[in-house]
């Protein structure tokens, strides 16, 4: 009542609890019915488990997508909440942004970036199954001041320098319009994911959205385990294209790799100093920019490309010039 009075227009919502533990969303949910307090949206936290596994680091995606999953069947269960929107208050692969050691060690690199590129379409497909209404996810992730460069932190940035995890969330950004179908044939399926993970093949997976004539398709390459492996084949057909595209399709990629967008990348070839100058900075800075590569002309909708392990492409996509 307090914040409402003060700003009219503010949504109040809850109960954003940590861990995936039911009750206490139950309780929420059992008080608001019982005093008849309104809420706006429900959220709560969903979190993922890596471990430090025979000298690598394995990521816990099934436990972080099972948590998101578990929250949701437990609002689609209740009718008087089943429409509310959802915030997810924090999503992330652990539970402690300001932890270091052995098993986070993957948020600098590209595992970090292929694993988010890996969750949050999933967790958009649980809530359709649910048949609730996810809104949004967030990062519970900061800019931690006066430490090292690349200090294994949970962040989106290190000094003022881009991580690749900032890099995909650019991606899904540039995602707009409405989703449409995509699939592929070495996509981890859903039901395997949530019940272990990506612990044999790698998941080379796929989500697509379209803006009037534009079209946007979003490809990962993902394993729980943080070792190296060969590059994804990837074949790309299209079909189903509008009117538009009658003249042929351009495609202009984008991509998140071991040398592509990939700052932390950068930092290790200059030898990881303490304190860069100013030429390493903008170095840096420079090698954390999401470029395009060139514009390439499709043949019949379809293309062919390598996507390394760990990596993550966007490739906008529209019609040829008339």
């Amino acid at each position: 009542k307090a914040v409402r009075r003060a700003l009219p227009d503010a949504r109040v919502g809850g109960p954003d609890m940590a861990g995936s533990d039911k009750s206490f969303l139950t309780g929420f949910m059992d008080h608001m019915e019982q005093t008849n307090t309104p809420t706006d949206f429900l959220s709560f936290h969903a979190k993922g488990g890596p471990e430090f596994i025979d000298g690598h680091v394995r990521m816990g995606i099934a436990q972080q997508l099972k948590g998101a999953d578990n929250a949701f069947a437990t609002i689609a269960a209740r009718p008087a909440f089943k429409d509310k929107p959802i915030i997810i208050g924090e999503f992330d692969p652990e539970g402690c942004a300001a932890c270091q050691g052995p098993a986070n060690a993957y948020r600098n690199v590209t595992m970090y970036s292929s694993y988010t590129a890996a969750t949050f379409p999933r967790v958009a497909e649980l809530a359709q199954r649910r048949g609730v209404k996810l809104e949004g996810a967030l990062s519970w992730a900061f800019e931690f001041e006066d430490q090292r460069y690349f200090a294994d932190f949970r962040q989106l940035a290190s000094n003022g320098i881009d991580m690749p995890v900032l890099n995909v969330f650019r991606l899904f950004a540039r995602m707009k319009g409405q989703h449409v179908a995509a699939a592929s044939d070495h996509e981890t399926p859903l039901d395997a994911v949530l019940s272990g993970g990506v612990r044999g093949d790698a998941d080379v997976g796929v989500t697509a959205a379209r803006d009037g004539d534009t079209l946007s398709v979003l490809v990962w390459h993902y394993h729980d385990d943080d070792l190296a492996g060969p590059d994804a084949a990837v074949s790309l057909a299209l079909d189903h294209l509008p009117a538009a595209f009658k003249k042929g399709a351009v495609m202009t990629r984008y991509r998140v790799d071991a040398t592509h967008a990939n700052s932390f990348a950068a930092y290790q070839a200059m030898g990881s100093p303490l304190a860069p100058d100013n030429a390493q900075y903008a170095a840096l800075k420079a090698a954390a920019q999401l470029t395009p590569d060139a514009p390439v002309v499709l043949k019949a909708g379809q293309a062919t490309f390598n996507l390394p392990r760990q990596g993550v492409t966007l490739l906008g996509i529209t019609p040829a010039p008339k």
